[in-house]
């Protein structure tokens, strides 16, 4: 005898054997586990039978021969009842991706690998270090990402002489204008907006860097020994450029590390820069709708999280990740040779992460390992410290990270009823 099971998350119907029933059942198609029902539960699908007609006789009946209706499972019905809110959430987020690049697309030629980054970090609730030379659209992206997702926006341009003050604000002595009384008031810096882009990053000395990255992981800043917490959602994208280094501040090893994604922006094709000479060079104009907004943004951020992993991809990301580093048992030869620090288990974190972001932009409700291979190269590009050999023999990290892809073994689905 078989039973009927529908999956509460993606709806899709399965017969198991009844013998099963009041076990864990793993869906195939969206990962999710549930408790099969009963074989009796399973049959109260029928409504309710109508009450009879009282009989004309009055008959005594055992109470041992009725039928005992089973227990509402209501703890179930409550999980049922969020999972189904959750799939709703995440094919609201698939939509809104679609939209959101649709929207972007509209003032932005190209770039659609790093505004798909750039938007899985934000719903990641993390941040991006961007690295490109002057004039690709970087602030422009930026801006229409806010205006997209309906996200107040900031702009500090890195310089020598930029203080901590200068971002995070400061006290400043305000008048009661009726009492006349003096007292101090705090003034909010840029860094109070929900989406800050630090141009330049590398320009200002470390004291000023610490500051913003502060904020990055803590999400609120101390100003005279009080901490006042910023606006959620918060999402910073740094830039750096890779042209003129005289004079800079080198991000360190331990700070890069804070951001999710090291993303690389490169020049358009020669098609996207005719369309880009025809924007900029005629009367064209265009407005961009807002898509979401920040409490929606925020409850995506939740949602995510709960985007199952499958074994075999979390045992990919680990051998990905200690395969670059060199004093790790499995790593290959050319591993000791040209990486000199390898990444931290943040890495590991951040890949997993990305890929459930990434999965559900793509209807998915399950990470695999393709999504942890397109994210292997902005995770690991700025964890990853080459030798002085690697360097000398022009050897990029690009290349450091194809070739620790190439080594790492792709692990078989195990399939689980």
């Amino acid at each position: 005898m078989d039973i009927t099971f529908k999956c509460p998350l993606c709806e899709e119907e399965f017969r198991v054997e009844a013998a099963l029933a009041g076990t864990e059942f793993r869906c195939p198609t969206c990962l999710k586990v549930s408790l099969l029902p009963e074989a009796e539960d399973a049959q109260l699908e029928l409504p309710p039978p109508e009450k009879p007609a009282p009989p004309p006789v009055p008959t005594v009946v055992d109470a041992g021969t009725l039928p005992t209706p089973p227990p509402v499972p209501k703890l179930a019905a409550r999980a049922t009842s969020s999972d189904a809110d959750d799939a709703r959430l995440a094919r609201r987020l698939t939509e809104a991706y679609q939209r959101v690049t649709q929207e972007v697309g509209k003032l932005i030629v190209g770039q659609e690998e790093v505004i798909e980054q750039l938007l899985i970090a934000i719903f990641a609730r993390s941040h991006c270090l961007l690295e490109g030379v002057p004039g690709l659209a970087k602030t422009y992206m930026v801006k229409t990402l806010s205006d997209a997702l309906q996200l107040s926006f900031r702009r500090v341009q890195f310089t020598p002489d930029l203080m901590p003050a200068d971002i995070t604000g400061t006290d400043v002595i305000s008048e009661d204008p009726t009492t006349g009384r003096r007292e101090l008031t705090f003034l909010k810096g840029p860094l109070f907006a929900q989406m800050i882009l630090a141009d330049e990053i590398n320009r200002s000395p470390p004291k000023t860097q610490a500051a913003l990255l502060e904020a990055m992981q803590e999400h609120s800043v101390t100003v005279g020994g009080r901490t006042y917490k910023l606006e959620q959602p918060f999402f910073v994208l740094a830039t750096q450029n890779p042209v003129e280094q005289e004079g800079t501040y080198p991000l360190p090893e331990a700070q890069k590390d804070r951001f999710m994604f090291h993303v690389r922006v490169d020049y358009p094709t020669r098609e996207q820069e005719r369309e880009i000479i025809k924007r900029t060079t005629s009367a064209f104009s265009a407005d961009v709708d807002p898509v979401v907004t920040g409490e929606e943004v925020i409850a995506i951020q939740r949602t995510v999280r709960k985007v199952p992993v499958p074994d075999h991809v979390t045992d990919f990301v680990l051998d990905l990740v200690r395969r670059a580093r060199p004093t790790d048992a499995d790593a290959p030869a050319f591993t000791k040779e040209l990486i000199a620090w390898g990444p931290g288990p943040r890495a590991c974190q951040q890949l997993v992460v990305g890929g459930k972001v990434r999965a559900v932009l793509r209807g998915r409700f399950h990470v695999t390992v393709e999504d942890i291979e397109a994210l292997a190269y902005p995770v690991l590009r700025h964890r990853l410290v080459p030798t002085f050999n690697a360097e000398a023999e022009g050897i990029k990290v690009d290349e450091i990270i194809r070739r620790v892809l190439k080594e790492t073994p792709r692990h078989e689905a195990k399939k689980v009823l």
